[in-house]
């Protein structure tokens, strides 16, 4: 199929097609990753600017490695190291960037709609990597493609997420995809840690996590985003880690071969127990090399406009 998409702001731009078409590539490219030598020459000569204004471990890592197997130029930029931090604009750093002439901007923002506003100033195509707490479209192609390559297919399955769904990024571009791909959304999480609007959520809400878990197939854990977070929102951790920490007795309640995930970074001992992030039933590690294919399927049709071989 042709790609037609000049940026990936969210999923909910992409149709079941389109999804399957970018997990048919990362596909293609997970042979990649059993080679001596991991690099092919499919994206030569072409760059990669990769914008984060928020600080990142595995989205930056995973595009950086992505764009280099691809043979493309990559080149980082951070608030700190950039003039952001003396008082220019996004709309001037924008522009700058654009005068450089790169084939995609990868973009990490605290404030919400920033990659629409990049994209909608540059002629190069925009992936965003995070905006606020409005998108993460390039975590929940990853997180629904690890769950394809479990079970081939996610119709009829039941997935809870699990945490600070009010601050969650994740969770609402999660939401938007599992439900696409034919999946049972629940939500569960502390009163206060809740969306206002979410009877318009295509979800089930909990509050005990005893009574979310029973009979799911997948628990997606999420991070506690203290830094969004207003004083009084949670009593302290430790309560927090008691009441709606993820551990081995859940288990227990889920379908059998439950599958536990969680974008990362962890905090054991609070959203999730340190003994279940590592048992066999943990995807967490699969979730991150799901992450380079995925990212490099999605460079490779953005970067190219077109899904033919």
């Amino acid at each position: 199929m042709k790609w037609l998409h000049k940026d990936l702001l969210d999923v909910s731009q992409l149709s079941k097609a389109e999804v399957m078409a970018i997990f048919e590539t990362a596909g293609r490219f997970q042979e990649l990753q059993e080679r001596p030598v991991k690099k092919v020459p499919t994206l030569k000569g072409r760059s990669v600017v990769l914008f984060f204004a928020e600080p990142s471990t595995r989205t930056k890592t995973s595009f950086d490695v992505a764009g280099k197997r691809l043979s493309a130029d990559t080149f980082s930029l951070a608030k700190s190291s950039s003039s952001l931090t003396k008082g220019e604009s996004l709309k001037d750093t924008a522009l700058t960037l654009q005068a450089m002439a790169p084939d995609a901007i990868v973009i990490r923002h605290w404030c919400s709609g920033a990659a629409r506003f990049m994209a909608d100033r540059l002629e190069c195509s925009v992936i965003n990597a995070g905006d606020g707490r409005h998108a993460h479209p390039t975590q929940a192609l990853l997180d629904s493609f690890t769950l394809h390559q479990e079970w081939g297919d996610l119709n009829g399955k039941t997935i809870l997420i699990l945490g600070d769904i009010a601050h969650s990024r994740v969770a609402r571009s999660n939401v938007i995809l599992l439900n696409m791909l034919g999946a049972k959304v629940r939500l569960c999480g502390p009163r206060t840690l809740l969306p206002p609007a979410l009877k318009t959520w295509p979800v089930e809400v909990y509050s005990d996590l005893d009574e979310a878990v029973r009979g799911v197939d997948a628990v997606m854990c999420l991070r506690l985003q203290l830094e969004r977070q207003k004083d009084g929102l949670l009593p302290d951790l430790r309560e927090y880690a008691r009441t709606y920490g993820l551990g081995m007795k859940h288990v227990e309640l889920a379908n059998p071969d439950v599958r536990i995930m969680h974008p990362g970074p962890l905090n054991r001992g609070v959203e999730i127990s340190s003994e279940l992030a590592d048992t066999a039933n943990s995807l967490i590690l699969d979730q991150v090399a799901s992450g380079v294919v995925v990212r490099m399927a999605l460079l490779f049709l953005y970067m190219t406009r077109k899904g033919e071989e």
